[in-house]
């Protein structure tokens, strides 16, 4: 016993957490950086000719995909976390990711090629962050006692903070080593960070006290033959599929990024109407509460729909129409992308200090059509820069005052949406809705990548406006039900 407290001492020696959270930290960090380095210059690579070192899509198309990487990612969250609890652990699920994700890295860094190892790669960060993501948060969590709830949400503040240290280095180091058509660096910087993290993570791994070192509900031997008949036969017939689109000769990357747009939004679709639908034992409050939670979701999913164009229109609009100065010094359009997490790093605790002074007076339906009107304001400052743009470059400090505004839309709406998803959860669901509120995040991407070919119907300042307009439309109709979803959450009494 003297021992184990010896070691619980020796592990608690990074202000007052175990050691572990600086491995997790780090690991998440790196990964991060990958993650958005990558993000950063994919929009640039996929429109860039092929003279260019390119791909050479068109703008619409370059968008659809970067949009549907980014929901496939969220979806695949899912499977991940499943695998991990059933199959991996959580520990083994975060080094596979890691790994699979420093492969597709390396395979989009290979020069030469054409696009076989281009997608090969991004298919490979697809799959490696479904795994990861969600494993490692769980990870976070696992190294804490029951009950040592304070302690925890700390931890979990410190993690955050490694998520937005490395989303902030990420665009500026990778768009300039990938400047000038040199995409292979910029891919490679992205695979040498991934590798850094899980280097670290393999070195750090016995300060992580067992955390995820086992599935929480093994399968037994017959359910894992089960699972490898229905993956195998599963894998093989999206394969054979798409053999046979491809050899009709209809198959296009528009088509394919259509496809899976609308099997993005079937999914959440079908999983609402498998809970309300079916018996699941679950009580009235608790029906009640999952027909509000969805109002929310949707709402979650027209945020995200606008806020994810960040890497492909408005880094479109910083490239070709800024002024790319700041400070006396020219920076590259995707540093742009580093706006964001820097203010979100900055006004976090604000935001955590103001939820808490507020308490029960606003309620989570508030606050989302609060982040609903943020993102639409973002975008009638977007239309106005656009107008003022149809007239030369106009100052970079525009989007960065789009960037602040969306970021208070985005704290008054993301750890919310955490919180009510947990909150309102089925007890029979409540290990998966965490999963569900991800799909909002996929959902929006699918969608917002698709909004970008109304720009060959209609002008900049137009398209802004319009997207702008469903934002607040939403938010005026959530504010006007806010006291009703109250009732429905159990946050008041009729």
């Amino acid at each position: 016993m003297a021992q184990q407290v010896g070691t619980q001492t020796e592990e608690r020696r990074v202000f007052g957490h175990p050691r572990g959270i600086v491995t997790l930290f780090l690991t998440e960090m790196w990964e991060r950086f990958s993650f958005y380095g990558l993000r950063a210059i994919l929009f640039f690579f996929l429109a860039a000719t092929l003279a260019d070192g390119g791909l050479g899509l068109p703008k619409p198309t370059a968008t659809a995909v970067v949009g549907v990487y980014g929901a496939l990612i969220y979806l695949l969250a899912l499977p991940g976390g499943w695998l991990a609890d059933r199959v991996l652990g959580a520990r083994r699920a975060v080094l596979t990711g890691g790994v699979v994700i420093m492969l597709g890295h390396i395979s989009m860094a290979i020069p030469a090629g054409g696009q076989v190892f281009v997608w090969l790669g991004l298919g490979l960060i697809v799959a490696g962050t479904g795994l990861l993501k969600p494993n490692i948060s769980t990870m976070v969590g696992g190294l804490y006692a029951e009950g040592d709830n304070a302690r925890r949400d700390a931890g979990f503040s410190i993690f955050y903070l490694g998520i937005n240290l490395g989303a902030f280095a990420a665009p500026y180091v990778v768009s300039n080593l990938a400047a000038d058509g040199r995409w292979h660096l910029g891919f490679g910087a992205a695979a040498v960070g991934m590798a850094i993290g899980l280097a670290q993570y393999v070195a750090g791994g016995r300060h992580l006290r067992g955390a995820g070192e086992t599935p929480g509900h093994r399968l037994t031997p017959a359910e894992r033959r089960r699972f490898g008949r229905v993956a195998a036969g599963g894998l093989g017939g999206a394969a054979v599929a798409l053999a046979l689109w491809a050899w009709s000769g209809t198959f296009t990357i528009d088509r394919f990024t259509v496809v899976l747009t609308v099997a993005t939004i079937l999914v959440p679709i079908g999983y609402f109407a498998y809970i309300l639908l079916g018996s699941h034992n679950l009580t009235p409050v608790e029906r009640t509460k999952m027909k509000a939670y969805i109002w929310l979701f949707v709402a979650a999913a027209i945020f995200w729909m606008i806020y994810d164009l960040a890497p492909t229109v408005l880094n479109d609009f910083a490239a070709e129409r800024t002024d790319l100065r700041m400070f006396g010094h020219s920076i590259t359009a995707a540093t742009t992308q580093s706006f964001n997490p820097l203010l979100i790093m900055v006004f976090v605790p604000v935001f955590a200090a103001l939820w808490v002074r507020l308490g029960s007076r606003v309620g989570a339906s508030q606050k989302f059509a609060f982040g609903l009107f943020m993102i639409g304001v973002s975008f009638v400052a977007m239309a106005f820069a656009a107008q003022l743009a149809e007239a030369g470059r106009i100052s970079v400090w525009w989007l960065f005052l789009v960037y602040l505004i969306q970021v208070f839309g985005e704290l008054s709406l993301s750890p919310v949406g955490l919180s009510v998803t947990v909150e309102l959860a089925p007890l029979a669901f409540r290990s998966q809705m965490l999963g569900v509120w991800f799909l909002s995040f996929a959902v929006g991407d699918a969608v917002g990548g698709q909004t970008a070919r109304l720009l060959a119907y209609m002008s900049q300042p137009a398209y802004f406006a319009t997207l702008a307009a469903i934002a607040l439309a939403a938010a005026a109709v959530l504010l006007a039900f806010a006291r009703r979803l109250r009732v429905l959450m159990g946050e008041i009494t009729a």
